[in-house]
């Protein structure tokens, strides 16, 4: 929809053009979903003559990157609800309409894929009013792929969407932070929505939050290519870069002024979010670790959403304690990582936060396994609670109610929209949906269901710490906090997975799983052994035993000295012991 809309308004020429033009990343074209909301300035002559001028942002879907629409909708005025004709209203729609009514923006209905032929406007027409609650009388029916009806859009954005409420040119300067991002010549390029005053080179400024003070050189637009322009007025929206170098003095939310002004109050920003889901990211070269450090910070700049914090792992070294939205967000950072910072990672398997009840009464939150305290310490241990909204067709509802039970999950409620759709709610512990419950949902529904949760609470449950041990050392970088019920499966499951990406040694490998000093679950990797008896054709059986013994002491010697090296592989089997 987005390149239909550059094209209607002349922004590119035919030869410019490409698929998804907005996804800049290479890797949202290959996983086709945008990762980063992208900004455009664009003229459009309506039908009334008028040449319009339009600010529009293009934001990701996925419930992993709800923070990027929250900021995006904070600096707006409406927003077009675009909703799959042939599929309906998904999960991850309702959650990012909700934020739009809260911000009190003017939303207009599209209805889009209408040129498929199991589209059906009438029944989406009705769900929509049904599951969200606005009029869709009038929802425009369109095309992207064709352009059909694209128009009509256009002509209803000048209509019915309101202008910004354009502050006083003469007022002092106040704008919005709402995105960043680092570039090697220019240092951290600061996007903006000026809400008062005026913006322009040579202005010295001042972020609110941070108290720093910086001289702009340069202020520009996208149309969708970078444009330098002479200034932003109140009610436009840009960037300008001042050669910030130290980049923790930029804040997604903080407000811009001017560095003389002492008096103005900051800009209701858009509200914090927490992470759900935590992991350690080590380099595989220790040397690297600078390297990544420097990475994390710039990419911080892009994506304010993530959070990270130094670490020391007894198995991998020196690395950062990670905190993310969700396991489709911690992919995506981890491969920019590496391939816009050219970094070899390894990465830990997520966890999420639990609250530990202690007997002195001291209640503490752990992140990470490793650091849970003595299981004698501990009175009890609460772990987050999520509320699921799944949206799926009738017929694979068994599915997934096989799916949540197993997830130790509790029905909440379930309602039909029409003949074919259901709203499942259900109440799940989130460290059983951060692994893989998304793509089971996936594939058990042919990808039809989607998937929306918000954190609701903390409950008590019986959870246990199973570690993992290589010839009785623990490697805590592969321990995982799981349900007692879920233990021995869990730790048996790990343990044939590790022995099939250890590789053999000289020296037979053990892996046990243990909870304390219990082990629950054990595996071996056999030892390479070369043939000792081969030179023996006859003779006494207690010549080939004695030279048998005198390997397996060698053997013995070797297991002592020996360390066993972990592939990177093995650190992501907790992810996929379920495949």
């Amino acid at each position: 929809m987005a390149d239909r809309i550059l094209e209607l308004t002349g922004a590119l020429q035919a030869r410019e053009m490409q698929s998804q033009f907005l996804d800049k990343l290479e890797l949202e074209r290959e996983r086709g979903i945008t990762i980063k909301a992208q900004t455009v300035r664009l003229k459009y002559k309506a039908k009334d003559g008028i040449t319009y001028q339009f600010n529009l942002i293009d934001t990701p879907g996925h419930v992993d990157f709800h923070y990027e629409v929250s900021r995006s909708l904070a600096a707006c005025e409406g927003a077009l609800l675009v909703v799959d004709a042939s599929q309906g209203v998904e999960a991850q729609t309702l959650a990012n309409v909700y934020v739009a009514i809260e911000n009190n923006l003017e939303i207009v209905p599209v209805l889009n894929k209408i040129d498929l032929p199991n589209a059906d406007a009438e029944r989406v027409r009705q769900e929509i009013e049904d599951v969200i609650g606005i009029d869709a009388s009038e929802a425009f029916e369109v095309s992207a792929k064709t352009g059909q009806g694209m128009e009509n859009v256009l002509e209803a954005i000048v209509q019915r969407i309101p202008p910004p409420s354009r502050g006083s040119a003469e007022k002092p300067l106040r704008a919005l932070v709402y995105d960043s991002w680092f570039d090697a010549y220019l240092g951290a390029v600061v996007q903006v929505r000026v809400m008062d005053g005026v913006l322009k080179a040579g202005d010295q400024i001042k972020f609110l939050n941070t108290k720093s003070e910086y001289e702009v050189y340069k202020v520009g637009v996208f149309t969708p290519h970078s444009a330098e322009v002479p200034q932003l007025e109140s009610g436009e929206v840009g960037y300008f870069a001042a050669s910030i170098k130290n980049l923790s003095d930029v804040k997604i939310g903080d407000t811009v002024v001017m560095a003389r002004d002492g008096s103005s109050e900051a800009l209701p920003g858009f509200k914090e979010v927490k992470p759900m889901v935590f992991g350690g990211l080590f380099p595989v070269d220790a040397d690297d670790y600078p390297s990544l450090r420097n990475a994390l910070e710039k990419l911080r700049l892009n994506d304010s959403s993530f959070t990270f914090e130094p670490e020391t792992s007894a198995a991998l070294g020196f690395g950062f304690r990670t905190g993310y939205l969700g396991l489709l967000h911690m992919e995506i950072v981890r491969e920019r990582l590496e391939r816009e910072f050219e970094l070899a990672l390894i990465t830990t398997a997520p966890t999420v936060v639990y609250r530990v009840k202690m007997l002195d009464g001291r209640i503490e939150s752990v992140d990470n396994p490793s650091k849970l305290p003595a299981i004698g310490l501990i009175d009890e241990i609460e772990e987050p609670l999520v509320q699921a909204t799944i949206h799926t067709p009738k017929e694979f509802v068994g599915n997934i109610l096989t799916l949540c039970e197993e997830r130790r999950g509790r029905q909440v409620s379930m309602n039909f929209h029409g003949a074919h759709r259901a709203v499942i709610i259900y109440t799940l512990p989130l460290n059983e949906i951060v692994l893989d419950f998304h793509d089971r949902l996936k594939s058990l529904t042919k990808g039809y269901a989607s998937f929306d949760y918000e954190v609701t609470g903390y409950q008590v449950s019986d959870l246990v710490k199973l570690d993992i041990k290589l010839n009785g050392d623990n490697v805590d970088a592969l321990s995982v906090i799981v349900h007692r019920e879920k233990a021995f499966h869990k730790g048996k499951e790990l343990t044939e997975k590790l022995r099939d990406l250890i590789d053999r040694q000289m020296f037979e490998v053990a892996i046990q799983a243990c909870i304390g000093s219990k082990i629950i679950a054990r595996s071996t990797v056999k030892a390479l052994r070369k043939n000792v008896t081969a030179k023996c054709y006859g003779g006494d059986i207690t010549r080939k035993r004695k030279l048998l013994e005198k390997q397996k002491e060698g053997k013995k010697r070797m297991k002592q000295v020996g360390s066993v090296s972990i592939p990177q592989e093995a650190f992501l089997a907790i992810l996929k012991i379920n495949d």
